[in-house]
């Protein structure tokens, strides 16, 4: 059964570098997926476009540019309402499932309350995925087939990178509704940048970062309404060299998010993107390594 699901999925997610191989700053989609099995179509109360909602669409696409001008980019191919690596290993909601679920599992968190754990319950907007509750052994298998292989490789380009260069710096990319940022404090924002208030990274990556994003005429707000999620939370450590910062993407910005279509300004917010990220290169290489990152 994990041949026929690892076949579903070929590949899983891509890891690109530039053509000097891995590079100092990795740039990550986890939740711009967009290959949907049948099965799961099949399983789904949901038509896809409803499905589609949970993902950062074309997140991956907005970020693509990056590998030409010397960062290395890497993303998923599986969906997030089918499996989502930005949660722990088994954040699971045990209403979703037909039998009683192992002892290890983390059912209290605040995301699985929300129906949006490891396995999804909802979609974003909170209406129900699936028809029928699904086995446990469903679960592990996407668990062990999908979700660890994803974080085995991010883990070892991040050291590689971080032995290579003396660092590593994750930029985590994802888009927000426009209507979740209405809701919030940072109203009318464009950009928010995570550093989960200055324990993911060196301040000085998420200061550049939010700088260089201005001056290309973006509101930009810090750690609010995301601070980061479990990727930036986990594998920021900047006392070992490894940096992470989540970036959410307003997603009126560039789609339609009722037919999740481009809207003209697309082009427009992938050219600044690709400027922000080559400055972000160029400071890393120039920049980071006086200021003795690379030695913690």
């Amino acid at each position: 059964m994990t041949n026929e699901l690892t076949c579903q999925f070929e590949p899983a997610f891509r890891l690109v570098h530039p053509l000097s191989g891995p590079a100092a700053v990795l740039f990550n989609s986890p939740h711009s997926g967009a290959n949907y099995p049948e099965a799961f179509l099949s399983a789904s109360r949901l038509d896809p476009l409803s499905l589609r909602r949970s993902e950062d669409v074309d997140v991956d696409a907005l970020f693509d540019h990056v590998t030409a001008i010397g960062g290395s980019l890497m993303k998923v191919e599986f969906p997030r309402a089918y499996i989502d690596v930005n949660r722990e290993p088994y954040e699971l909601d045990p209403r979703m499932f037909s039998s009683r679920l192992p002892p290890f599992v983390n059912t209290r968190s605040l995301r699985v309350a929300s129906g949006l754990g490891t396995i999804p319950r909802t979609v974003g907007d909170g209406h129900d995925i699936y028809r029928h509750p699904l086995t446990i052994d469903e679960a592990l298998e996407r668990i062990e087939t999908l979700y660890k292989p994803y974080h085995r490789a991010l883990a070892r380009a991040l050291i590689t990178a971080q032995r290579r260069h003396g660092l590593a710096v994750l930029v985590d990319c994802h888009s927000m509704p426009s209507a979740a940022v209405a809701r919030s404090e940072s109203f009318d924002c464009d950009i928010v940048i995570g550093d989960r208030f200055g324990t993911s990274a060196d301040p000085s990556i998420p200061d550049f970062i939010e700088a260089s994003l201005r001056d290309l005429g973006y509101v930009v707000a810090r750690n609010r309404p995301y601070a980061g999620g479990y990727i930036t939370e986990h594998y920021g450590n900047p006392e070992t060299g490894i940096h992470a910062v989540q970036i959410e993407i307003n997603r009126g910005l560039y789609l339609n998010e009722r037919r999740l279509e481009h809207l003209p300004e697309f082009e427009e917010l992938q050219r600044n993107l690709t400027i922000m990220a080559g400055q972000l290169i160029a400071f890393i290489d120039a920049e980071c390594q006086p200021l003795d990152l690379a030695a913690e």
